[in-house]
């Protein structure tokens, strides 16, 4: 099957897109595009793997599906285009990454920045309907996500996971820690954030890990 994704992704992933459920999967959001408002748009679904090659990936963060407002989502977990108001779980990340480094809070919520520096930002499912969150849950994208998270730990080195609220934290099964580092807190939204979230630290904890294993820390 010809899927329209970065290539050092499109080779990890290869047998993936030749399975059924992947055939159903895009059968599915074929005809959702089609007949409702669906985001982010066609052409940024697999946004988080264009910017983020698998061979740069030092960083995986973990989302659980796309904003579900008009023009927020654009691919990247967390992310929002530079024009689009920042949202308060963001808001709550910018607001530890600076108590963590003492780094100023952007003007915006676009991570692109980030993506390019090496952070998967991946949500656990790639699309989303207008106004209803988790509504593409049951398509197959979790699977599919899967995979990848498993291939990165499979096929890589000392990757820091940044497993964020109880669902983010259940896919810590598929995560070779003898060789990665996981990091868990809750989830950073205004509901949970205060819970653990602020003052996790993962932050800073990265830089200190990705440092001890020779590899150029993130600006974040």
């Amino acid at each position: 099957m010809n899927v329209q994704i970065e290539k050092s992704w499109k080779d990890v992933l290869a047998t993936e897109f030749e399975l059924e459920y992947f055939h159903n999967l895009t059968e599915k959001v074929r005809v959702a595009y089609l007949n409702s408002t669906i985001y982010p748009p066609p052409k940024q679904i697999f946004n988080a793997f264009e910017l983020c090659s698998f061979d740069i990936v030092k960083v995986v963060i973990l989302g659980q599906d796309p904003y579900h407002g008009q023009g927020q989502a654009h691919g990247l977990a967390f992310s929002v285009p530079d024009d689009v108001r920042t949202p308060p779980s963001l808001l709550n990340i910018f607001k530890e990454v600076k108590s963590d480094l003492g780094v100023i809070m952007p003007n915006n919520g676009n991570l692109e920045r980030w993506a390019k520096q090496g952070v998967l930002l991946l949500n656990t499912t790639l699309t989303v309907e207008q106004g209803l969150a988790n509504s593409h849950q049951n398509f197959g994208w979790e699977k599919f996500t899967d995979a990848v998270i498993k291939n990165i730990s499979d096929k890589k080195n000392n990757i820091v996971f940044l497993l964020w609220g109880t669902y983010a934290i259940s896919k810590k099964p598929l995560i070779d820690a003898d060789k990665h580092l996981i990091l868990t807190a809750p989830h950073p939204s205004p509901f949970s954030a205060h819970r653990g979230f602020l003052g996790c630290q993962h932050f800073s904890q990265t830089n200190e890990y990705l440092g001890m294993q020779k590899i150029t820390p993130i600006i974040w």
